[in-house]
């Protein structure tokens, strides 16, 4: 069988891409989320759960199609948001709170502010 030539430039597949499943809600349901091409690399994807850009990730795929392969980063990336939590003292949302305690490797030992009673 005869292949066809790519038409995206081999420069722009060599590395690694995560991609990242959303839920969003009982109505819509989960879905892979629209991402520009260059904010899908290991960092970008970090830093866009820290922001909130993700409200509710449910699992995190990295693949590299010139190398062939492709895995559930789900674990990896829940670790690497709570370590960087943990080290920077940044406050999760929530649904990334849950999001790491679910999926990371470890126990996770963050500290979360509290409500003072009285408070509005």
């Amino acid at each position: 069988m005869r292949q066809s030539p790519s038409i995206i430039p081999l420069d722009r597949l060599d590395r690694d891409i995560y991609l990242v499943l959303e839920d969003f809600g009982a109505r819509a349901g989960c879905a892979w989320r629209e991402t520009d091409e260059q904010d899908t690399d290991r960092e970008t994807v970090l830093r866009d759960l820290l922001s909130g850009q993700y409200a509710y990730p449910v699992r995190i795929v990295a693949f590299n199609a010139i190398e062939g392969w492709s895995r559930d980063a789900t674990e990896d990336i829940a670790d690497a948001l709570a370590e960087r939590a943990a080290r920077e003292r940044l406050d999760l949302t929530s649904a990334l709170e849950a999001f790491v305690q679910a999926n990371a490797s470890r126990p996770v030992a963050l500290q979360l502010a509290l409500p003072l009673r009285g408070a509005a």
